[in-house]
């Protein structure tokens, strides 16, 4: 028996399925076959793979180049039996290092959640007899029988159907059912458009079928994806990349300072236990050691601002990751539209008119043109006049319910295409309950694949009458006037027609009949011929209004947005013109421009390449096609936001730099895959959590801008005393205190730092600029070299009195605390002065400004602490000149502010 190969199923013969899979459509399999093919293909479950342990994550804590140094400070102090420096140091990287864990331990589920969903049972014909198996012995060329309910167990050649319809949204993102067949289809043919197969996973809504096995296990569709899902990158975060290289910078220069101070104190003949002692003040004074802490406090406190605006974040990283979006994909049904079908457009008695409203809620009325606005003429509904007859039959001719729940919100039971008729007939006056009780119901022929079409028949006052709807094709036909007995232009209803499907609309045709009034059933041969046309209901999925001002405020901001979606590709150019988005459009027409799966397909990578980064439409793609584009984006080093609420989502949203899943419609596998959750769906959402990830990002920046010239400072004062021989003004352990105390207390703060107003009219930053620009190095230096000179006078001040070295240094160590209290002032905006931004605009730095000064007088005045960093008690003198050195500090950062202009920060 050949390899099944599910690729070109869909473009073979039933019989020719059949044959190839050497079945039987009538008895199914024998089981002596049966164990053969289990044999050979394996059974009918996703491969499973193991992941990073937790001690892997852990121990990947301990390989950064900053914790190497610090490992390296704790070995040479327990060397020179300095135990409490070594503790303090080695607390401090277990600290950092179970931050890091907590925020890694959580591996990736989205394989574990895809294997669940993948059926237990299923109803298949064995020797003859139907059976329930385990879905996991199915092998390919078994029959399996499906009915309404079921989920399908593998991926099948459909051989007999009977009104089958499939839910596909999870597996092609399609949110409409589809229906099923067993002819034959192109070789072509995209996979949301495979109508004679069914998949594994999908769901069935309606109907009854029998089909062939044809794949099972990894070879499915959805077994491709759980591939996708494995192969997908990982990819390093901006914030991640750039905090690497900016502890490679440090890690070179701590390393050149290391050694020229061991050459400065070998060259004065000091001893090898001063050369290391001076070694760890350096390395412990170089390191912000607090960064780990707070870039976490920060990111976690994002998390938290970022839920109040209905997006969950999974993962702490992406938090900053939105900041750095330069292009979102993001999916059309539900998030960019309002996932409720709405009739916007009606066509009756040679005249066209506009529905007005959106979605279920049946506020709104008809109006004279298509433009719904204070220039648009509310129209009347007269009963009895064609716009009143069409709007009457969408209702009667209907099996839908629309109701209102308890939160005002309106819910359909039923099809959202038969919805969206119920609620243009409120708008029209009608009340469903109302008017079925005038008419009551007599019969009905159901809708059927085949036929595409639905007739009710109903009574009134002695009058029997036919409603009927569906295809354009199957109604024209059997139309011989218009209602009413008008002469029926059929190609002036075509071109109509055509007109409405430009604009993305979903056309239903209306008809009705009167009828013998002693009838009371109905079938096919009543509706064959002799119909009146009512005219056109044309409907959309409309834009939801809050993401036209946020697709508006994205491009704005300079980030494109891009729609990928399963529906059709005039459907899709329709709404992203309503929607506003900005890509490529065709020379003559100046539409948009939309691109099919089937077109990407046959690109080559740089053609693909060009449309990804020009194109703003792409519909009836893939899973593989939208990882594909992922990858082509990236390749323009864009940082990518994908969004989904499918299976068929999930490698996309792995590969993108930030996976972002649908909450209400979101299977369990997409939401395992993704970076970020949307609870209410809405890409208005997205808008909000972008601005709010570059205002985190802003912060971040402020705390590295504020803790790098205490750093410096701290390792010059180090650097100084070694080359000229000088008593150390500050120790090791008191430096520790410095670093850690005012990391929390202070440098934190920032963390609580309102958006400056001027976030999304800036473009993103690129992947590759580096967190310290030229500004920031200037200014890292100055500063630095402010608090090295302030802290050498005040100490030799103190020497110079006679006071005690333990008296000295605790001067030292408080000019160098005030002087990041006032620093910090400065730093609660790169760009503008304090006062700009408010004073009081940030409660938590005053309280933590409070706080440090509460914890510095502790530190000077305490005997426990005196004890503990061998600090002593000083005078006011000291702080007067410490306090003097702050403020002269922070004057001289503002008039660099103002004197170079906020670009030379930016």
């Amino acid at each position: 028996m050949a390899k099944p190969q599910t690729e070109f199923w869909h473009h073979q013969s039933t019989e020719d399925v059949v044959s190839r899979l050497e079945a039987d459509i009538d008895r199914g399999l024998g089981l002596l076959e049966i164990d053969r093919r289990l044999d050979r293909h394996g059974p009918n479950s996703l491969t499973q793979r193991v992941g990073e342990t937790p001690l892997q994550i852990l121990f990947r804590q301990f390989q950064q180049p900053l914790v190497y140094i610090l490992l390296a400070a704790v070995a040479l102090t327990l060397v020179l039996r300095e135990w409490a420096d070594a503790a303090v140091i080695f607390a401090v990287v277990i600290v950092n290092a179970t931050i890091g864990f907590m925020q890694e331990a959580k591996a990736l589920k989205a394989i574990d959640a895809l294997s669940k969903i993948m059926n237990n049972e299923a109803t298949v014909v064995r020797g003859g007899q139907p059976s329930q198996v385990a879905a996991a012995e199915l092998v390919p060329g078994d029959l399996v029988l499906l009915q309404s309910g079921d989920r399908v167990p593998a991926d099948l050649r459909l051989v007999r159907v009977k009104d089958l319809q499939i839910d596909e949204s999870a597996l092609t993102g399609e949110s409409v059912p589809v229906e099923k067949h067993t002819d034959i289809l192109a070789a072509s043919t995209v996979l949301a458009d495979r109508t004679n197969m069914v998949f594994s996973t999908t769901l069935v809504t309606y109907g009854t079928a029998a089909g062939l096995v044809v794949a099972t296990g990894d070879r499915t569709e959805i077994g491709q994806i759980n591939e996708l899902i494995a192969s997908a990158d990982v990819l390093e975060t901006p914030l991640v990349r750039r905090i690497n290289e900016l502890s490679h910078s440090l890690l070179k220069v701590i390393l050149v300072l290391a050694s020229l101070v061991a050459i400065a104190i070998m060259i004065r003949g000091e001893s090898a236990v001063e050369v290391l002692l001076a070694a760890v003040a350096l390395s412990v004074g170089a390191i912000p050691e607090g960064l780990p802490a707070v870039v976490t406090a920060t990111l976690a406190l994002g998390v938290s601002r970022l839920a109040q605006r209905h997006a969950i974040v999974r993962k702490l990283p992406a938090v900053e990751t939105l900041g750095s979006t330069t292009v979102i994909c993001s999916d059309k049904t539900g998030t960019l539209t309002q996932n409720q079908m709405t009739v916007c457009s009606i066509y009756t008695g040679g005249q066209q008119y506009g529905v007005t409203g959106t979605g279920y809620d049946p506020d709104g009325h008809m109006t004279s043109t298509l433009r719904d606005g204070d220039e648009a003429t509310k129209v009347p509904v007269v009963v009895g006049e064609p716009l009143s007859e069409i709007l009457l039959g969408g209702l009667l001719c209907n099996d839908a319910r629309v109701t209102q729940d308890d939160d005002d919100n309106w819910r359909v039971e039923g099809d959202p295409t038969e919805a969206a008729l119920l609620v243009s007939a409120a708008k029209g006056g009608f009340v469903r309950d109302h008017e079925q009780t005038l008419r009551p119901r007599l019969d009905v022929v159901p809708f059927e694949s085949q036929h595409q079409y639905m007739a009710t028949l109903h009574r009134s006052g002695g009058e029997t009458t036919v409603y009927m709807k569906g295809s354009v094709e199957q109604l024209l036909p059997r139309c011989v006037s218009l209602f009413g007995g008008g002469d029926l232009d059929v190609d002036e209803t075509t071109v109509m027609v055509q007109t409405m499907a430009k604009q993305g609309l979903r056309v239903l045709a209306l008809a009705t009949k009167p009828m013998p009034s002693h009838q009371e059933t109905l079938s096919h041969d009543d509706v064959q011929d002799g119909l009146q046309l009512l005219g056109l209901q044309g409907m959309i999925d409309p834009p939801r209004p809050e993401a036209i001002t946020a697709v508006k405020a994205c491009q704005q901001a300079g980030i494109k947005v891009k729609m990928i979606t399963g529906d059709h590709v005039g459907t899709a150019t329709a709404i992203a013109s309503q929607l506003g988005l900005e890509g490529q459009r065709d020379e003559h027409t100046q539409s948009l421009v939309g691109f099919t799966g089937l077109e990407l397909e046959q690109m080559t990578d740089r053609q693909l390449i060009e449309s990804a980064e020009n194109a703003a439409v792409f519909a009836r793609v893939s899973p593989s096609q939208k990882l594909r584009l992922v990858e082509a984006l990236q390749s323009r080093d864009h940082v990518v936001a994908m969004t989904g609420d499918g299976v068929n989502d999930a490698p996309a949203l792995r590969q993108a730099n930030i996976g972002v899943a649908m909450g209400i419609t979101g299977t369990e596998v997409t939401k395992e895959a993704a970076d970020m959750i949307l609870t209410d769906d809405n890409f208005a959402s997205i808008e909000a959590a972008v601005e709010e990830g570059r205002g985190i990002y802003d912060n971040l920046i402020k705390f590295i801008a504020w803790t790098l010239p205490t750093n410096l400072g701290e390792a010059g004062i180090i650097l100084v005393a070694a080359f000229l021989g000088l008593q150390l003004p500050i120790t090791p352990l008191q430096i520790l205190w410095i670093n850690m105390a005012t990391a929390v207390l202070l440098g934190a703060t920032l963390a609580f730092e309102p958006k400056e107003p001027n976030l999304m009219s800036r473009p993103p930053r690129a992947q590759n600029d580096p967190i310290l620009s030229r500004t920031m190095i200037w200014r890292t230096l100055w500063v630095g070299g402010i608090l090295v000179v302030a802290t050498y006078m005040v100490f030799a001040f103190k020497k110079s009195l006679g006071v005690d070295v333990d008296s000295a240094r605790t001067a030292a160590v408080n000019v160098i605390v005030l002087g990041q209290v006032f620093y910090l002032l400065s730093c609660r905006s790169l760009r503008h002065s304090m006062f700009r931004v408010g004073v009081f605009s940030n409660r938590w730095l005053w309280l933590g400004v409070v706080g440090m000064i509460a914890l510095q007088l502790l530190f000077t005045y305490s005997p426990l602490m005196n004890r503990l960093f061998e600090s002593a008690p000083t005078t006011w003198r000291p702080w007067a000149l410490a306090i003097g050195s702050g403020l002269l500090l922070y004057m001289l950062v503002e008039l660099d502010k103002w004197r170079f202009g906020q670009s030379r920060v930016d």
